[in-house]
């Protein structure tokens, strides 16, 4: 069951909030927050006990039915800021679901997110008798028109899907109460806007309204102005801030020697769990053939995967059985896999936000991971944009000159204790040594290191 991991402490120190935000005020527990009993003992079933900030600042907002403008990033806990309140109000009004609608629905960019999102409503709300269900593309109809003809309380669905479902007579949105808006930001990078604004359309005036986004630019406030009516607004992190416990650097290298590279790095065991970005599919495939290839067992998901493909490649990746997934930027938000401890940026993203959002995949919810970077000589501009919209420097290694420097002393890893300007350390995890062999499991090529430069990989 896929719970978001809520940190158990009360002094988390909170992020500063945007001008006109909510001011973050933390209380003791959730019970503290008014919730129904029965959520209440979900958190506690689950040892969640104390809200994050942008629970603590949603929660109580959105219990007397305001619409709510929340500005934050995946990992803050967001969505059991919005689905807590929503099921303790829908249990507050019970009524049956008429057939063929929804009475909350929520908007999510991707397949995955929604579906995660979806097992978030389903525990949350466990033993309350509530009808969550999916519409998202990569999966058949027949299923989704089932679930649908029923009615269903909590509708988690992908824009296109959904429209075609609309256009088709499955689904009527006249007595939706309810309108959660996922990861606005990368929903317009998908092309979603028009489709956002059609199935708003479809809903009735009188409705409560939830928008979230890690970013607010002009085009994502104009839609926030034109769906939300007198919101509050809440922010528990500065726009384009990387999370507070990742450790960034940067290597930079030729482009046809980051396949060594990345070898190298996966050389040293203390990268147990690793998600790779690459900016293409078949670039995704590619390093995930050359990293299974040399012994490291590697998933790799993209929009050419299908769906029980991604979910089959989450799932081993999730459980262990896999130690790398290789993935373009559909995987960048919302996959929330614990334990995640590093985040390596294969190649450079074609723009500064998305590299925010792919190092967010470790240190969530107070955990500690590190970022690191292979950045070829054409790609230094794209590094110096990142650190101008995070306002941060990040630590630089230059390996075409010193490829005869083990890159084990060169580059930090958890517990190494030369993390970044003096960061946190990662605990129970040590240095490991130079010389790891890297054996095949069937794969074709194996490749070792024993601290000595090897030859160069062609792509």
């Amino acid at each position: 069951m896929l719970l978001e991991n809520t940190p158990h402490i009360d002094d988390t120190p909170a992020s500063p909030t945007a001008p006109g935000s909510t001011p973050i005020t933390a209380p003791v527990s959730f019970a503290y927050l008014g919730l129904a009993a029965p959520l209440l003992h979900s958190m506690v079933m689950a040892g969640y006990t104390t809200p994050t900030p942008i629970q603590a600042q949603a929660i109580p907002t959105l219990l007397t039915g305001r619409d709510l403008l929340g500005i934050a990033q995946t990992g803050t806990g967001k969505t059991a800021a919005f689905a807590l309140p929503i099921l303790h109000r829908m249990a507050a009004r019970r009524v049956r679901p008429v057939r063929n609608t929804t009475r909350c629905l929520v908007l999510s960019p991707t397949r995955e997110l929604a579906g995660q999102i979806a097992e978030n409503f389903k525990a949350y709300g466990a033993g309350m008798g509530f009808i969550v269900t999916t519409v998202f593309g990569g999966v058949g109809y027949a299923g989704q028109i089932r679930a649908l003809s029923g009615g269903v309380d909590v509708l988690v669905a992908t824009p296109g899907r959904l429209i075609d479902h609309i256009k088709a007579g499955h689904l009527k949105l006249g007595l939706t109460e309810f309108l959660v808006l996922d990861e606005v930001d990368q929903m317009l990078d998908l092309g979603f806007l028009q489709p956002i604004r059609s199935i708003a359309r479809d809903l009735p005036a009188e409705r409560q309204n939830l928008f979230f986004s890690a970013t607010m630019p002009t085009e994502i406030g104009k839609l926030a102005s034109e769906l939300l009516r007198d919101p509050v607004r809440v922010s528990v992190a500065p726009v384009a801030t990387t999370a507070a416990k990742v450790t960034q650097h940067a290597i930079v290298t030729e482009a046809s020697n980051k396949r060594r590279m990345l070898l190298e790095l996966f050389a040293n065991p203390a990268i147990a769990r690793a998600i790779v970005f690459t900016r293409t599919k078949r670039g995704a495939d590619k390093v995930a053939e050359m990293l299974d290839g040399a012994g490291v067992r590697t998933e790799a998901i993209h929009g050419n995967k299908s769906q029980g493909q991604r979910e089959r490649a989450l799932r081993a990746f999730r459980d262990g059985g896999a130690r790398a997934l290789v993935a373009t930027d559909i995987a960048a938000r919302g996959i929330d896999v614990d334990g995640v401890t590093h985040v390596i940026n294969y190649e450079m993203p074609d723009e500064p936000e998305r590299y925010v959002h792919r190092i967010g995949r470790t240190a969530r919810a107070g955990a500690e991971g590190i970022a690191i970077a292979l950045v070829s000589p054409d790609e230094l501009g794209a590094l110096r944009q990142i650190e101008k919209l995070t306002r941060q420097s990040i630590t630089l290694q230059d390996r075409r000159d010193h490829d005869s420097v083990p890159l084990e002393q060169l580059l930090p890893v958890p517990g190494d204790g030369r993390a970044k300007r003096g960061g946190p350390r990662p605990s129970g995890v040590h240095r490991a040594d130079p010389r790891v062999t890297v054996k095949p499991h069937g794969g074709r090529g194996a490749a070792k290191f024993a601290g000595k430069p090897r030859g160069q990989s062609r792509h």
